[in-house]
């Protein structure tokens, strides 16, 4: 089932969401440079025991751009403003993969009244090094330039497992028309808002909520490694990782996903 997009104002833009089902409110944050659609298969499995929040973010799919720089800061506001206009007052598990994850942090950070949990998904929290930095900042100039397509090119080995690669060839097309709605001004807004994010692990063993790190087992970018060193500085974290998955593991192997997932939520009710 397509889940149905509807239009919200808030923040100042209109943003596209899906907003499906009813009971404890389970937001779910994108990764970059994606939309709500990498969510299809969360939306599916959570909307009939609970109310599933599934935005586009800023300068994605069908959510107004802002060009310049867009802060984690800003798209973590952003969220709660969004929760505001959707008339969510109770807290909510928060979701991020990737981008995603750097904008959870911040929601911590900012608003963490509104938090019963969080999953962080193939994630960092470690700031980019300089050089990462000023690749992501080129990379920008570039999209503003070329467009879409060189940034397709470079990211789409990254984001799967082999056997994704080899075997799930509708998936990645998925993901590739995905990127496609994305507009470059949006995209180059957040690649210079990512090359500024701070260094969130100071913070880590502050936050005191239940929380899953969620990681496939062949991610490239966020290794098994690197996540398993951030849940260990969690004071009430879960680890799970993911097998036949790489960097997209909620989209390459969805039952493990969605099994821990609820696991979270089972706990909290």
């Amino acid at each position: 089932m397509t889940p149905e997009l509807k239009t919200v104002h808030a923040a100042g833009i209109r943003f596209g969401v899906v907003d499906e089902g009813s009971g404890p409110c389970v937001l779910f944050v994108h990764g970059f440079p994606l939309d709500h659609g990498m969510w299809r298969p969360q939306i599916d499995a959570l909307c009939d025991s609970h109310r599933v929040i599934v935005p586009d973010l800023r300068g994605f799919g069908a959510t107004d751009t802002t060009e310049g720089t867009v802060t984690m800061e800003r798209f973590a506001d952003d969220l709660a403003e969004l929760l505001d206009a959707l008339g969510v007052r109770e807290p909510v598990t928060l979701c991020g993969l990737s981008m995603g994850g750097y904008i959870a942090w911040q929601f911590w950070r900012r608003h963490a009244k509104r938090l019963a949990a969080l999953v962080l998904c193939d994630t960092r929290a470690a700031p980019d090094s300089p050089e990462a930095a000023r690749g992501r900042l080129d990379t920008a100039e570039k999209v503003l330039k070329q467009g879409r397509l060189p940034l397709v090119r470079a990211m789409i080995p990254k984001l799967f497992a082999k056997t994704t690669r080899e075997k799930n060839a509708s998936l990645i097309e998925d993901v590739r028309r995905m990127i496609g709605r994305a507009s470059p001004a949006g995209i180059a807004a957040a690649l210079r808002g990512m090359a500024g994010r701070e260094d969130v692990r100071p913070f880590l063993r502050r936050i005191d909520v239940p929380t899953v790190v969620l990681v496939g087992r062949e991610d490239e970018i966020s290794p098994v490694e690197e996540m398993r060193a951030i849940a260990d500085d969690l004071p009430h974290c879960e680890f799970v990782v993911i097998p036949n998955a790489g960097h997209m593991a909620p989209l390459e192997n969805p039952p493990a996903t969605n099994e821990a997932l609820t696991a979270l939520l089972r706990r909290l009710s």
